[in-house]
């Protein structure tokens, strides 16, 4: 049985803003990666940002919540 882990999930409006989202994160260096939207979010775009939780709280101060539509905790 696989243990499951908590993740923070960013969702986007677009397609276009989650693409954009995840080439501006490679060049920062932002920890993270691109996920299809889980079920648990409805959001406009089927994909999400996935990181840890550790790292979104040492990233928050410097990502523009303006970028991405809503925030979310997810197990995977």
């Amino acid at each position: 049985m696989r243990i499951k882990k908590t993740y923070v999930v960013l969702s986007f409006h677009t397609t276009l803003e989650a693409m954009e989202w995840e080439k501006q994160c490679a060049e920062c260096g932002v920890p993270g990666r691109i996920i299809p939207l889980p079920r648990e979010i409805s959001a406009g775009c089927g994909l999400a940002w996935r990181m840890l939780p550790e790292e979104f709280e040492q990233w928050q101060h410097k990502l523009d919540p303006a970028r991405y539509d809503a925030v979310a905790a997810v197990e995977q």
